[in-house]
């Protein structure tokens, strides 16, 4: 019986969710494991000899994110002249032409909120303390509001808490409920298996990555392991244990060590310290053996990940669906079609990851066109010259990244070449014409 004309696949969509990969050769699965198994191996070694065993302990400066904090809630909140409470004073030059006179002289005409906070955490839960908050100040209290209370043990009785921040977990927490209804909802399975890959990268960032960089070990050594281990769970766990996602993994590899040669190359010749705000040298502070244009260099590579691992999967399943589409295509036209769909790719993802950065330092770029300085004066700054070479170095990999895995698939997929013992997939079968022009029958 002859079979209909129309392929098995053609049902498949074209995300990252493109059903089971058809089997390969037993031959290929076993070159492709001659090349993973030992770095896979080389990872956990990796893990276990640089694993921190916890982060290490410190004494408390009081400063930025390095302060003693519990929980507090607002119990009452009320308006008072800000004169009456001594909010704000005049500089003592009397002068209220600066910034800082004209804010102090609003601050004295204007409402203040005293607020009596509650201690709700800690060994002195139930304690109240009362905050005075200006009417110009970015953060207002009201009655009942959730904060965050930094505690100074060293400071005068009167003096020992006062609010560092408003307790956003409420809302954090539904949000990352309604982000995690919409990927199992759209994603099914898939959704789901994407999730416990996030927990998991979440945790090797959190019990590895960040202790390991803290006890003093390289940061770029630190980071390739890191992101190596996150790459490897992610990318078999969401697309299932196959010869594409092997290729995929490949792809990433190689980019990321791409990526993190420029980066080290780059880095060192701007001669970027990255020690550039508050918090970074609050690190630096603490644990001055922390090599910080390493840790700007892992940042690099982390960064990357994501999106890298988003460029390849998705070109490596291109190539496959060409490849099963119709199996007399060789390697080179697979890759002339993969390459085409990889353009439209690279235009897309990086004008992301530059909006993205650009995004995220939108302040410091508004500083800078207060101050009118020219667009060489701005990109020189340390400040703005990290992103820059973050962007271009990351883009330079993204970019890389789409020949190189499209080649890499398009030669994996050609040379498969089953045994006659072994079963050909339905795809392939109905595809490939049979002699007399007539098709093979689907097993």
């Amino acid at each position: 019986m002859q079979q209909s004309p129309e392929p098995h696949g053609h049902g498949h969509g074209h995300s990252h969710s493109h059903g089971p990969a058809a089997p390969v050769s037993r031959h290929l699965r076993k070159v492709i494991a001659a090349v993973l198994i030992p770095f896979a191996a080389a990872v956990v070694v990796g893990l276990a000899v640089l694993w921190p065993g916890g982060v290490p302990g410190h004494e408390r400066t009081g400063v930025g994110f390095d302060r003693q904090t519990e929980q507090g809630r607002v119990v009452a909140a009320q308006k008072v002249d800000c004169k009456d409470v001594n909010a704000a004073q005049v500089p003592p030059t009397g002068d209220t032409t600066t910034p800082q006179g004209r804010e102090a002289l609003k601050a004295q005409q204007g409402q203040c909120t005293k607020a009596t906070v509650e201690v709700t955490t800690g060994p002195e839960k139930g304690r109240t303390f009362t905050e005075i908050v200006q009417p110009d100040a970015p953060r207002q209290l009201h009655e009942g509001q959730g904060v965050v209370v930094a505690y100074a043990p060293d400071a005068p009785r009167d003096l020992q808490y006062s609010v560092a921040d408003v307790n956003r977990k409420v809302p954090l927490a539904v949000l990352a409920g309604i982000f995690a209804l919409a990927v199992v909802a759209v994603g099914r399975m898939r959704g789901v298996m994407a999730l416990i890959a996030l927990a998991v990268s979440f945790l090797v960032l959190t019990f590895f990555i960040l202790p390991a960089i803290l006890q003093g070990s390289n940061p770029l050594v630190v980071a390739v392991v890191g992101s190596s281990a996150i790459m490897l769970i992610a990318l078999y766990m969401c697309h299932g244990l196959s010869a594409r996602t092997s290729v995929a993994v490949l792809g990433t590899l190689i980019s990321l060590l791409l990526i993190g040669l420029l980066g080290s190359l780059f880095i060192g010749w701007a001669a970027l310290s990255g020690n550039t705000d508050d918090n970074t040298g609050l690190i630096h502070g603490l644990y001055p053996d922390i090599d910080m244009s390493g840790l700007l260099l892992a940042g690099v590579i982390i960064g990357s990940l994501g999106v890298l691992d988003d460029v390849t999967v998705t070109q490596t399943s291109a190539v496959w669906e060409l490849h099963q589409a119709d199996p007399r295509m060789g390697p080179r036209a697979l890759y002339r079609a993969g390459i085409r769909i990889g353009r439209d790719h690279i235009a897309s993802v990086v004008n992301t990851l530059v909006l993205a950065y650009a995004g995220a330092a939108l302040p410091l770029l508004l500083l800078f066109s207060i101050a009118q300085s020219s667009v060489g004066t701005v990109a020189n700054s340390e400040l703005v010259a990290e992103e820059i070479v973050r962007t271009l170095v990351g883009s330079i990999g993204l970019v890389a990244s789409v020949p190189v895995t499209t080649a890499l698939a398009a030669l994996v997929v050609s040379a498969d070449r089953p045994a006659a013992s072994e079963p050909v997939s339905d795809e392939v079968a109905g595809r490939r014409p049979a002699r007399g022009g007539r098709r093979r029958r689907a097993k």
